[in-house]
């Protein structure tokens, strides 16, 4: 199993929180889509960082995601919104990357929890 481009690696997916999300609009004054954090998935009901490195993330039945690090906001968030890079860089707002475990289909609405 690689990333979108075949390559295996830590960076296959890309999770933020809706939480940290919203911390970080708060901060700006100013809602912003969280589609323009480039991330591919948004869960709620938990905050990442770096106590779930080396845990799993499972999504629904099957998905199984392995965080691997924190994904580190790049100058393309200010291109979103002006001072978003700044207000995503503490407390891994950002999100958190992923190695994909176990493949599955997910939908809107799974649980998601912790190993």
């Amino acid at each position: 199993s690689g990333d979108f481009r075949g390559r295996p690696g830590k960076r296959q997916v890309t999770v933020v929180s809706r939480e940290a999300w919203d911390a970080a609009c708060a901060e700006l004054g100013t809602p912003v889509p969280w589609t323009a954090r480039r991330a591919n998935l948004l869960v709620e009901g938990l905050m990442l960082g770096p106590g779930l490195v080396g845990r799993v993330l499972r999504i629904g039945v099957d998905l199984a995601l392995e965080v691997t690090g924190e994904t580190a906001p790049c100058e393309r968030m200010d291109e979103a919104c002006s001072g978003l890079r700044q207000a995503l860089s503490s407390d891994w707002r950002g999100g958190v990357t992923c190695r994909v475990t176990a493949a599955g289909r997910i939908r809107v609405g799974d649980p998601v929890i912790t190993d």
